[in-house]
C-alpha cells in the first residue's frame, strides 16, 4: 500500500487535536484539581482535616475513588472493545463507531459543567462516562494507522498525531488557564464557576475538531470473508486467534508483555501526576496546571525526538532508553519533597511521555503480521493497555487507601516499569527470538 495524501494523514491527526484537550484538561489538570478541592475538607482557617469522602455509604479517600473510578472504565472498556472491534470489521464501519465513542466523551466532558460538591456522583459517572468515550474512539482511530500509512511512514505520521494532540491540548488549556486562574478579567464571581466552564469548553472543542477527522478519514470496506457468527461471540474469539499468532511470534508476543507492564506505570503516572501534587506536596492549584501545561509543551518535542532516535538506533533500544528514564522518575518522585523538584521531574515525564506513546503504537503497527482486521489487532493492543491502566490504577488507589500515603504507590509502578524493561531487554539481545531476527530488524 502508499501512505494517503496529506490531506488524509493531517485529518488523521486532527483527531488527536480534538480528543487531546480531554486528556489534558480532564484528567491531567483543572479536572483533578477541582475535584480535589470540593472533596476536601478543611477547618475555619482554611487547613486541611481529611481527604476522605463518603461515598455510596463508604468512608474513602477522595484521590483512591477518583484512582476507582478511572480504573473502572477502563476495564469497562477493555471489556467492550473486542465486541465493538469485530463488529466494525465486519460491517466496515469504524468511522461510526469512532464517531459514536467521541460524541459519548464529549457530552460528558459538556455535562460536568453541572458538577459541585452536591452533585458528586454526577461527577463520578460523567467522569467515567468521559474515559469510556475517549478510550472507545482510540480503539478505531489508531486501527486506522496501518490503512494509511506504510510501515516506513508510521513512525513519522504517529508522531505527527501525538504532536497535533499536545499542540491542540496546550492552546485550549491556556484559554481554561486564563479563565480558571484570572476569573474576574470576565466577571466570574463564583470560583467554582470557571472549572466547570472549562469542562464545557472541552466537550465542544473534542466534538467540533473531530469533524474534520470525520469528513477526511475514508470509510473502510466490511470484511465479507467473516461468516454470521455471533458478533460478541466472535470479537473475543478474535482476540484469542490474535494472540495465538502472537505466540508464534516471538517479538511480538514479548513486546505485548513489554507494553502490558510498563503502560501500567505510564498511564498511572500520567493519570495521578496532579493529585500527587496538589495532596503530598500540597502544591496551588495555578502552579500544578502551569506545571502540567510545561509537560505538553516539551512532550511535543519528546514525541519528534523519540521518533528521529529510532531512525538511527531501532524502536526497542529507543523505548528501552526511555522506560529506564521512567525509572529514575518514579524513584525520584517517591522522595521529592519541594515544588522545584516536581517541575524537574514534570520536565522529563515530558520529554519521554509522548516518545513511549508514539513509539509504542508504531512499533506495534510494524511487527503485527499483514492483516485486513486492523481494528481486532489494535483491539487487542488497546485492551493490553486497558488491563494495565485497570492494575495500575487500582493498585495505585489501594495502597494509598491501605497506608495512606500516596508515596507508597509509587513502589508499585517500579515494579512495573522494571519488568517491562527486562521484556525489552529479552527482545534486544535477541535471546528468545532465534527463528525469526528479521522481526527484530523491522523496529
Amino acid at each position: 500500500m502508499q501512505t494517503a495524501s496529506k490531506k488524509v494523514i493531517n485529518g488523521w491527526a486532527m483527531y488527536d487535536w480534538a480528543n487531546s484537550a480531554y486528556n489534558l484538561v480532564i484528567t491531567s489538570t483543572i479536572f483533578p484539581a477541582y475535584y480535589d478541592a470540593i472533596t476536601t475538607i478543611t477547618d475555619k482557617a482554611g487547613n486541611i482535616i481529611s481527604h476522605k469522602i463518603q461515598f455510596a455509604g463508604f468512608s474513602i479517600e477522595s484521590a483512591s475513588l477518583y484512582n476507582y473510578a478511572l480504573a473502572f472504565a477502563y476495564f469497562v472498556i477493555a471489556l467492550i472493545s473486542p465486541i465493538l472491534s469485530s463488529i466494525a470489521d465486519y460491517k466496515g464501519n469504524k468511522k461510526a463507531f469512532m464517531q459514536f465513542f467521541c460524541y459519548l466523551g464529549a457530552l460528558a466532558c459538556c455535562a460536568l459543567f453541572w458538577f459541585t460538591k452536591n452533585t458528586l456522583p454526577l461527577g463520578i459517572i460523567c467522569c467515567i462516562l468521559a474515559a469510556i468515550g475517549y478510550c472507545g474512539s482510540l480503539v478505531f482511530y489508531n486501527a486506522y494507522l496501518p490503512e494509511i500509512a506504510e510501515e516506513k511512514d508510521q513512525d513519522d505520521v504517529s508522531a505527527k498525531g501525538f504532536a497535533y494532540g499536545y499542540i491542540g491540548s496546550v492552546l485550549l488549556q491556556i484559554v481554561c488557564f486564563v479563565f480558571v486562574l484570572k476569573p474576574e478579567w470576565f466577571g466570574i464571581k463564583d470560583a467554582g464557576f470557571a472549572p466547570r466552564l472549562s469542562f464545557l469548553l472541552v466537550g465542544l472543542w473534542w466534538m467540533g475538531f473531530a469533524q474534520i477527522t470525520f469528513s477526511r478519514l475514508p470509510k473502510n470496506k466490511a470484511n465479507k470473508t467473516q461468516t454470521q457468527h455471533n458478533l460478541i461471540y466472535y470479537g473475543f474469539r478474535e482476540l484469542k486467534k490474535v494472540w495465538n499468532q502472537a505466540r508464534h511470534l516471538p517479538t511480538l508476543k514479548a513486546f505485548l508483555f513489554a507494553f502490558f507492564f510498563y503502560s501500567m506505570g505510564v498511564q498511572t503516572v500520567m493519570l495521578a501526576a496532579t493529585l500527587f501534587g496538589s495532596q503530598v506536596l500540597q502544591m496551588a492549584t495555578g502552579k500544578l496546571i502551569l506545571c502540567i501545561l510545561l509537560i505538553q509543551i516539551v512532550a511535543i518535542a519528546g514525541a519528534y525526538i523519540m521518533a528521529k532516535l529510532s531512525d538511527t538506533f531501532g524502536n526497542f533500544k529507543v523505548l528501552l532508553f526511555v522506560v529506564i528514564i521512567w525509572i529514575g522518575v518514579c524513584i525520584a518522585a517517591y522522595f521529592i519533597t519541594s515544588e522545584m523538584q516536581f517541575y524537574v521531574i514534570a520536565g522529563i515525564v515530558g520529554l519521554v511521555m509522548g516518545g513511549i506513546q508514539s513509539l509504542s503504537r508504531s512499533t506495534y503497527s510494524k511487527i503485527m503480521p499483514e492483516t485486513r482486521d486492523t481494528a481486532s489487532f489494535f483491539s487487542f493492543y488497546d485492551v493490553t493497555e486497558k488491563i494495565a491502566i485497570v492494575i495500575g490504577m487500582f493498585s495505585f488507589g489501594l495502597i494509598q487507601q491501605i497506608t495512606g500515603n500516596m508515596r507508597n504507590s509509587v513502589i508499585a509502578l517500579i515494579v512495573f516499569f522494571i519488568i517491562g524493561m527486562l521484556f525489552l531487554i529479552l527482545i534486544i539481545t535477541g535471546k528468545p527470538f532465534k527463528h525469526q531476527p528479521e522481526l527484530i530488524m523491522a523496529a
